[in-house]
């Protein structure tokens, strides 16, 4: 299916979503420059990533009960999809692991990542929405990955 003609993504946007990366590059960074609260700013960033996780598989609702022209199956689908993110983001609270919790989270965001690109696919959403999708998917799990990798040290 085609997607919407060209647009610019609107900035509150873009404000938003960007803005939205500050916890994980902060938390990530401060994991490197304060060792001594490792504890803190990793649990920090994971129940950050949970949160976030979570909202975005929750798009996928909002997408399933709003965008025209998906078939019932594709509707279902994006319905199910959209309580995935947060089944895989709460054991990554709960799990004794930093380095486990980490992983947990990379992969629901990667996945839901890969969801989207399926969804664009068979329904129109704006140009902007998948690049904006793979840079924020991108950051968010560089900077769990980082934290797993210095949980590990």
């Amino acid at each position: 299916m085609t997607s919407l003609p060209p647009r610019l993504m609107p900035s509150a946007v873009a404000w938003l979503g960007y803005g939205g990366l500050l916890p994980f590059v902060l938390f990530a960074t401060a994991i490197y420059f304060f060792p001594q609260h490792n504890v803190f700013l990793g649990r920090s960033l994971l129940a950050y990533g949970a949160v976030i996780l979570s909202f975005v598989g929750a798009l996928h609702w909002g997408f399933a009960m709003t965008l025209q022209g998906l078939s019932v199956k594709q509707r279902l689908l994006a319905y199910l999809w959209s309580v995935v993110p947060a089944l895989l983001a709460w054991p990554a609270l709960v799990i004794e692991s930093a380095a486990v919790g980490s992983a947990l989270l990379i992969t629901g965001f990667v996945a839901n990542y890969w969801r989207d690109v399926c969804l664009v696919r068979v329904a129109e959403l704006p140009d902007w929405y998948l690049p904006l999708r793979l840079r924020l998917t991108s950051v968010a799990c560089l900077c769990l990955l980082a934290f797993a990798m210095a949980s590990l040290t």
